[in-house]
């Protein structure tokens, strides 16, 4: 692991801790809420890659899915107006 990974994963695990604590409600310190940002990281990384395996084709298919309809919602609310 690189450097900059490291500095990369300490960031995101202080957003994400943050995040996650003040939508949970409880107060930590700033290396608690670090490590419960990274340690969340992880778990979710695990979780999600475990379910893209399981569900391979399917997840492509909703991505794709969501993805147009995103792109007509987006086509109906700028394009269509005029």
């Amino acid at each position: 692991m690189s450097v900059m990974s490291i500095i990369f994963l300490i960031i995101i695990g202080a957003a994400a801790g943050f995040l996650a604590t003040r939508l949970m409600g409880i107060e930590t310190d700033v290396v608690t809420t670090i490590a419960i940002g990274i340690a969340g990281a992880l778990i979710g990384g695990l979780i999600l890659r475990f379910l893209l395996v399981l569900t391979g084709f399917a997840a492509g298919f909703i991505g794709a899915v969501l993805g147009a309809m995103l792109l007509i919602w987006a086509y109906r609310t700028y394009v269509r107006r005029r």
